[in-house]
């Protein structure tokens, strides 16, 4: 693993990792700097006496369970999306293993089916822990993988 003068890992523009609290193994992330708070899509977001019901990702996608989750704890916020408009969207935290190192952090949830990359990495997780380098790619996984 690259590690700069003060220790912080050298992220690359997108990675592969793993999201336990979601049940999810080896999903495609993209590092987006110019978000504030992190994205994961969902097939199914809908509230419910159990709870708020999730299904993370679409068939589609090589990650995907197809598992029913059930949040208690959850808020709603008003986020700006990248085509500039104001959208509602539910808020959950979870954790990401990066560099072998869980991260806890929150995620909102939107329907990203259209995208390239089911998860946005934002600020909120990346400041502080992180340098970026948009030429390097799946650094996170390399690093996984060399130590299994």
């Amino acid at each position: 693993m690259a590690l700069t003068q003060n220790e912080k890992p050298i992220i690359g523009k997108d990675d592969i990792a793993d999201l336990p609290a979601f049940n999810l193994e080896e999903v495609d992330v993209k590092i987006d700097s110019g978000a504030y708070t992190s994205t994961i899509h969902c097939s199914v977001v809908e509230e419910s006496p159990e709870g708020l019901h999730v299904i993370f990702l679409d068939e589609e996608d090589s990650s995907y369970t197809g598992e029913s989750m059930y949040f208690k704890k959850y808020k709603q916020k008003k986020v700006r999306s990248s085509s500039g408009e104001m959208q509602k969207r539910y808020v959950i935290e979870g954790d990401i293993i990066l560099f072998g190192e869980k991260h806890a952090t929150e995620f909102t949830l939107s329907k990203r089916d259209l995208m390239r990359y089911p998860v946005l990495l934002g600020r909120k997780l990346l400041s502080h822990r992180f340098l970026i380098d948009t030429t390097l790619s799946n650094e996170s996984f390399k690093f996984k993988t060399r130590k299994t």
